[in-house]
């Protein structure tokens, strides 16, 4: 049994790459006993596969008509499945929606892909910059000059992998108070459009002008934005409410009557010019030790091998190591259950008798998928 909330609940992973194995490790942290199908001769195993972390892997043959049999088995078992092909291709393996449920009426059934199962782009191609550019979520962020991507967050790991462990759970709370499993549509533009909420909003109001780096929270404020230091590093500073931007203008220094006018929209360039100018007269070093952790809403633009010793991700454990590797440690975080990583990642099919064991299948069937080469 795992440790933390989810410990009990039952998750059979289908490997694929991006938010379907972050989506795993969220629930694997949480202490969902995951149990991931690889395919058979796969050599994908590394302890720096850091979203792969926490589970069991089963390697099969799903050319073979017994290893196709042996997930359905799994299945009749499982709480929940997910899996992260293109539209129709569980059905032609024989595993899709339909099977399964048929064999587990309470087994919820997630499908994660960029477009969805169903509309005019639903079997083409595509990544995480394509699936929240017709958001408007891609448009609205970057310089003025072009839009630029936000990693893959906001549309593989925010719209998708959350919002596939999201309705996974739901799901399965629905399943146990009803007995009826059902199927999660988890498409990452229709998670990268749900995030987008707030700015319709705004949008609606009369709150957000087209055009980047225009607006509160895209850079066009000169109290929301990134600023260069003396030493070339980088600060953050986020004073939007009166009280905070009174105090940075006392941390700064500034006492120029034009950034009074903090919410004169056609102020904000010429404003950010000015502040510019005055944080680049001191290092960050020396910014921090005038405003960490004061009500300016400031913090250092850490690097990704800078952020690990930061003191305050320091004193919360926010990064641990796992074999060898610097990794972020499992959130959120719960009082009575707290969750875990419950190991590494692991090698591609080292838990063929141990997983399939537990999940109800004894040694002589697992033999004979051994012997049919199928496991």
């Amino acid at each position: 049994m795992g440790q933390g909330p989810l410990s009990g609940l039952k998750v059979l992973e289908f490997a694929g790459i991006g938010p379907g194995p972050f989506c795993g490790m969220l629930l694997s942290d949480l202490g969902a006993d995951v149990v991931r199908i690889d395919r058979k001769g796969s050599g994908r195993s590394s302890p720096a596969d850091v979203t792969a972390r926490g589970r069991r892997s089963v390697a099969l043959d799903l050319k073979q008509p017994a290893a196709v049999e042996t997930c359905l088995k799994l299945m009749e078992t499982a709480d929940a499945v997910f899996e992260g092909f293109r539209p129709g291709v569980m059905e032609r393996l024989g595993l899709g929606p339909d099977a399964a449920l048929a064999r587990n009426r309470r087994l919820v059934y997630g499908r994660m892909t960029g477009w969805g199962q169903t509309g005019p782009y639903a079997k083409a191609a595509g990544h995480d910059m394509n699936y929240i550019a017709i958001t408007g979520a891609l448009d609205a962020i970057g310089t003025q000059d072009k839009p630029i991507p936000p990693l893959n967050l906001v549309g593989d790991f925010g719209g998708g992998a959350l919002y596939l462990a999201f309705g996974l759970l739901a799901g399965v709370i629905h399943a146990r108070e009803t007995g009826q499993g059902q199927v999660i549509d988890c498409a990452m533009s229709d998670g990268a459009a749900s995030l987008m909420a707030m700015f319709y909003g705004f949008k609606a109001m009369g709150m957000w002008r087209e055009g980047r780096r225009s607006n509160l929270l895209d850079g066009g404020a000169h109290f929301y934005d990134t600023y260069q230091c003396a030493d070339g590093k980088w600060v953050s500073i986020g004073s939007i409410e009166p009280q905070f931007y009174l105090l940075l203008l006392e941390k700064t220094g500034i006492t120029d009557p034009h950034f009074q006018a903090q919410m004169s929209r056609d102020d904000w360039p010429a404003l950010r010019e000015k502040l510019a100018a005055v944080i680049a007269t001191k290092t960050r070093d020396e910014w921090c030790q005038i405003m960490d952790a004061t009500d300016v809403c400031f913090a250092p633009v850490l690097s990704m091998d800078e952020a690990p010793d930061h003191v305050h991700n320091k004193a919360r454990e926010t990064f641990v190591e796992v074999a060898g590797v610097i990794q972020p440690a499992p959130a959120p975080r719960f009082s009575a259950t707290p969750g875990v990583i419950q190991g590494p990642p692991p090698k591609i099919g080292a838990d063929n008798a141990s997983a399939l064991g537990d999940w109800g299948f004894d040694p002589e069937a697992i033999a004979a998928l051994e012997a049919v080469g199928a496991l």
